[in-house]
């Protein structure tokens, strides 16, 4: 597949690099990503997913905007404020770039949304949603059905960013790395706590880079996965450091 003069012309910065090239613009026009959550995460990440040239992205969001959310959630708008975020966010990003498939799905995945059909096919999750019970939901379902999973994280002034690949049988899932424990709704939240609106841009960003290099894996040199590094920034430090997690063959997600 080759890519039409007008889209050589938008993703020229990407095509010189070697690392990308003219096969990676054409692997991330060719890849769908499931965004779970459109909130402080899913907006720098959804934005810079659009803006590499992806060429499917599904929404996920049960929540609306809210005043509060204009300090970090950086695609929406004053205007905007009582309407679904990821119906929103489907409009900026068909604003941005008319050439992408955009969709939202109003909802919350196992809410009343099958998991399954949400991420089926999908090239890659990113899941930057605010509850625990959810996030080990999309897991097991990325590790049931073949999908990789990047997950990311904030809380205050700390982030974290991953790739899973549970399916694969030498790989950690999520689950591996929280445990059970949190198969349920309750965790801290950016209202209790507090959180930094350029903290929340550098985690969406970084996942959102996480996530190219998995639609690369196998394509350029970028494409190096990292499956199972748990990425910790500190951005009060700042610093950032990484361990890897190890899979967890009694695990109930991706184990024996």
């Amino acid at each position: 597949m080759s890519l039409p003069p007008d889209r050589l012309d938008r993703f020229a910065r990407h095509i010189v690099l070697p690392e990308v090239g003219g096969a990676g613009q054409v692997a991330l026009s060719q890849a769908h990503v499931v965004l779970v959550g459109c909130g402080g995460i899913g907006s720098p990440a959804l934005q810079y997913l659009a803006g590499a040239g992806v060429g499917r992205l599904t929404l996920v969001d049960d929540d609306v905007v809210d005043a509060s959310n204009l300090q970090r959630q950086t695609v929406f708008t004053p205007a905007d404020i009582g309407r679904s975020k990821a119906v929103v966010a489907a409009e900026w990003i068909r604003r941005f770039d008319p050439a992408l498939d955009a969709r939202a799905v109003e909802g919350r995945i196992g809410g009343g949304i099958p998991a399954a059909r949400v991420l089926e096919g999908a090239t890659l999750v990113l899941d930057g949603c605010d509850n625990f019970a959810t996030r080990l939901l999309v897991s097991d379902t990325c590790v049931a059905l073949g999908v990789p999973l990047t997950t990311a994280a904030i809380g205050r002034f700390q982030g974290q960013v991953a790739n899973f690949a549970g399916h694969l049988p030498d790989q950690p899932c999520y689950r591996c790395f929280v445990g059970d424990a949190f198969d349920a709704e309750d965790c801290d939240t950016c209202a209790a706590d507090g959180v930094l609106g350029a903290m929340v841009g550098m985690i969406g960003t970084f996942a959102a880079m996480q996530a190219i290099r998995v639609i690369l894996n196998g394509k350029t040199a970028l494409g190096d996965p990292q499956w199972g590094k748990l990425h910790l920034i500190d951005g009060l430090t700042p610093s950032l450091r990484t361990l890897r997690i190890a899979k967890d063959p009694e695990c109930r997600g991706c184990g024996s």
